[in-house]
């Protein structure tokens, strides 16, 4: 754990992560004035949908179309937080309308609010008080496969095993 949260290394199928090429990751977002030059140059059937987005571990918010690999996004390195993001038009600036930690590559525990709120604050991006659709990742002891917890029901959906409570899908941290 870093000084700005726990960091997630990427957890999906192998394949994805090798098809990562230099340059592909996601645009950088430091500032009020990178999020307006990066918004601007968006079409419009890309601003009806949310984007992909990661915070790679120097804190700072990356953004790709929605259809993007999160670790794409990310350069194939580790985040502290991942999922998907939208942006509405309010008060005539640009707010967070709806935000995620959906992520099924990095599976980033809803603890990973606060990377998004440092990474969205520092860009003066209004935000909410936390995520608008916290995703519970577990994976399963048993068939080792990930699973998202719904309706507080920590069952495997594969074999049936019982999930842990706490956040287990990289053992490794």
């Amino acid at each position: 754990m870093s000084a700005l949260g726990r960091s997630y290394r990427y957890v999906g199928p192998a394949d994805v992560k090798a098809a990562v090429r230099p340059g592909s990751d996601g645009f950088r977002i430091r500032s009020a004035a990178d999020f307006d030059g990066w918004i601007a140059e968006r079409p419009a059937a890309e601003l009806a949908e949310p984007f992909t987005f990661v915070v790679d571990t120097d804190g700072v918010l990356r953004l790709a179309p929605r259809r993007s690999e999160h670790v794409a996004c990310a350069g194939g390195g580790s985040v502290l937080s991942a999922g998907e993001i939208g942006f509405v038009r309010e008060s005539g600036r640009w707010v967070v309308g709806e935000v995620s930690n959906h992520s099924t590559g990095y599976c980033p525990d809803v603890t990973s609010w606060s990377a998004v709120a440092q990474a969205l604050d520092r860009a003066e991006l209004g935000r909410p008080s936390g995520f608008t659709h916290g995703v519970v990742f577990r994976a399963c002891p048993d068939c080792q496969e990930r699973n998202i917890v719904r309706e507080d029901d920590f069952v495997c959906v594969f074999c049936g095993s019982d999930l842990p409570e706490a956040w287990n899908m990289d053992h490794a941290q």
